[in-house]
């Protein structure tokens, strides 16, 4: 059914250009109006999407997809290890331990049990030096706010001590077990909404005592919105505190002696790269840079030789971009990425290489995990076609083994990934995955799902997804556009897709759309596109722009209002991603030109579009979508139906249990297979 909402009269003025904000009356979450216009959009979409009749069926394949055991790389403490599992079906993964590399697997936190509808999730965990004590956070309803307990590991007991107001907090705890450090902000209730985010602070939390007792460590009255991440070296000897702000790729390092009371030591106070501390012998630290390395390198810098000119390069950068550094076995453990896939490669402290680490294939790494000391470190693995599964590496044996995982509910030999390169609209060679059944014919009809991202510094890599597994059996192809603005190329790839140059990104996301279509492989009517978050605004924006170059769009928690985002929840951490339109004059000429909301026309028409958020997203406000379902929904001058899905207990996509997941994918699946003209059961 077609819905209408009532456009106000609205209007802000920037820089001397009146904008008119029509349904500005959706930012309040709580009036009447807004909830019986979600009410009605929900009514009309779950209409839609029962009338194609194939949601049954999807429910039924994306459950039996889902069931196979999924495993975290484990992580060592004295002679534990400690390692997620998820038998299948469970909305949250359990966390077991166990003894060594053969001891049997013990529950030690089953996150199911703290709500019925499995809306809590376990967030973060962080043990103490000897594996005693673990320290956890969990969220709920999806929420990025989390609260930290601790629980003994030897009977699986919870201390009372409860730490509030924290986001995405772990502790950083003294060799001795007694307490830890962490970051955490005001109580929400006693500032306006729009500051909840301000004045992070780091705390002492003296174990077995009340929050209120904790002892202030650090704070910035005079930076109230810079942020600060804690860790304790592994020889406990000194607090270092990562320093950022918002989203900028570039941060700040303080440190002080652990035991100490003073003030922190500013070793890094430039904020002119990215600096991502590794560990330290002594008063040598190391850290991963991008200082006159965009694609990364690795520096030591003595403390009490701090000037620049007695920096050293250990691993100096190289032709791939260095992702990500750990001190392994007493070994430099990098991640790099070679046209946005993995290598694990290995240096020794001097720097000298020792060679690579094989990995099973085409694919990525979602975790490596390892100590100093270790004898061995865990990798996890995936792919378009593998989910993630876990390897042990030997460092003695140099040898890679299986350590858990590999059971799957679908063959993966019918289906392959390959990767094409694509040239964008100013020429830049563009890479893309596409996986799809092997013996696939490119006669121009096959249904696409292209999906994208494109910003702040994230490197998409291959993936698995058990939901697209559906969509592959039915005959499908899945794409993945390596765009400018994420970090498949450091920061110079990053930086060519941010603040006056986001339109490369939109520019390189249709260039892969019209490749795609040019090659054979696809055509309009049968080529849909999908973003998340940020890729939610990549699809709204292609969606404005080029409205006649794809058959469906799959809208997720999209950032739309590019003029006011800075304005809700955590919006004001990505202005060094996207600008200011508010403040700054030049980044409103570029950020009006693109912003989706601002670019819907009316008369036109647009593709068959469905928007999905969630009622308790703190992160990307939900209004961004109700805003856009009501202009897409006026501006619309064709027959395509515009839908919007908001979710109950929802949030950005932190932890949502699986049975949300999967009901989630399900109406997905249903919406696009029926735009799409892929009615045919899977085989």
């Amino acid at each position: 059914m077609a819905i209408t909402a009532r456009r106000g009269d609205t209007q802000d003025n920037y820089h001397g250009t009146n904008i008119a904000d029509p349904y500005r009356w959706l930012e309040d979450p709580a009036s009447d109006e807004t909830q019986a216009f979600v009410a009605a959009q929900n009514e009309a979409t779950q209409a839609f999407i029962a009338a194609t009749g194939l949601r049954d069926g999807l429910v039924a394949r994306l459950t039996a997809l889902w069931d196979y055991p999924k495993y975290s790389a484990p992580h060592r403490r004295g002679e534990r290890l400690f390692f997620g599992k998820n038998d299948g079906l469970q909305n949250q993964a359990v966390l077991y331990t166990q003894q060594g590399l053969t001891g049997a697997p013990r529950e030690l936190l089953h996150p199911n049990t703290l709500s019925a509808d499995g809306t809590a999730a376990l967030t973060s965990y962080s043990f103490s030096h000897d594996g005693g004590l673990m320290a956890y956070g969990v969220s709920r309803h999806g929420s990025d706010w989390q609260e930290l307990r601790v629980r003994r590991v030897a009977d699986n007991s919870d201390y009372p001590d409860v730490i509030r107001h924290t986001k995405f907090a772990s502790a950083a705890w003294l060799p001795a077990g007694n307490g830890f450090f962490y970051p955490r902000f005001p109580d929400p209730a006693t500032v306006p909404p729009e500051e909840q985010s301000f004045n992070s602070r780091v705390y002492w939390h003296q174990l077995g005592t009340a929050q209120e007792a904790d002892t202030l460590v650090y704070a910035r009255p005079d930076a109230r919105e810079l942020n600060f991440n804690p860790h304790v070296t592994d020889d406990g000897a000194y607090l270092v505190l990562t320093v950022w702000h918002g989203t900028d790729a570039e941060n700040r390092v303080y440190y002080r002696h652990s035991g100490d009371e003073g003030d922190f030591v500013r070793l890094l106070e430039e904020a002119d790269a990215a600096y991502d501390f590794i560990g330290n012998d002594g008063t040598v630290f190391y850290f991963r840079t991008t200082l006159d390395a965009p694609r990364g390198r690795v520096i030591a810098i003595d403390i009490t030789q701090p000037a620049r000119e007695h920096w050293r390069e250990v691993v100096p950068q190289g032709e791939d971009t260095l992702a990500s550094v750990s001190l392994v076995h007493d070994q430099f453990i990098g991640v790099y990425m070679h046209d946005a896939h993995h290598v694990l490669r290995r240096y020794a402290k001097e720097g000298t290489p020792l060679g690579d680490i094989p990995l099973p294939g085409l694919g990525a790494l979602v975790e490596v995990t390892g100590e100093p000391a270790d004898p061995d470190l865990f990798f996890s693995f995936t792919s378009f076609l593998q989910p993630p599964t876990v390897y042990r590496y030997d460092f003695a044996a140099d040898a890679v083994t299986l350590w858990r995982g590999g059971d799957l509910p679908f063959d993966p030999a019918q289906f392959e990934t390959v990767q094409v390169f694509y040239p964008s609209k100013d020429g830049t060679r563009v890479p893309m995955f596409l996986t799809y059944k092997k013996g696939m014919q490119r006669n121009g009809d096959n249904p696409t799902i292209l999906y994208g991202y494109g910003g702040f510094d994230i490197a998409y890599t291959p993936a698995f997804a058990p939901g697209r597994i559906a969509w592959l059996e039915r005959g499908g192809i899945f794409a993945v556009a390596n765009l400018r603005g994420g970090g498949e190329y450091g920061e110079a790839w990053h930086r060519a897709g941010m603040l006056e140059h986001k339109q490369n990104v939109f520019d390189d996301f249709s260039a892969a759309a019209e490749w795609l279509i040019a090659e054979q492989y696809t055509r309009t009517a049968r080529l849909a596109i999908e973003g998340r978050s940020n890729g939610g605004l990549l699809v709204a924006a292609s969606l404005t722009q080029r409205p006649e170059l794809f058959g469906a769009v799959l809208c997720y928690v999209p950032v739309i209002d590019m003029l006011r985002y800075h304005r809700f929840t955590v919006g004001r951490y990505w202005t060094g991603e996207y600008g200011n339109a508010e403040t700054n004059p030049d980044h409103f000429r570029f950020m009006y030109a693109y912003s989706p909301l601002h670019n819907v026309r009316q008369g036109t028409t647009y593709p068959p579009t469905l928007i999905l958020s969630a009622d308790t997203d703190d992160r990307v406000v939900p209004s961004h979508a109700k805003k856009f379902a009501a202009t897409l929904q006026w501006g619309n001058a064709g027959p395509h139906p515009i839908l919007l899905r908001v979710d109950t207990k929802s949030g950005h996509g932190l932890g949502k249990p699986t049975a949300k997941v999967i009901e989630e994918q399900a109406d997905v699946y249903a919406f696009v297979m029926t735009i799409l003209e892929m009615n045919e059961p899977a085989d």
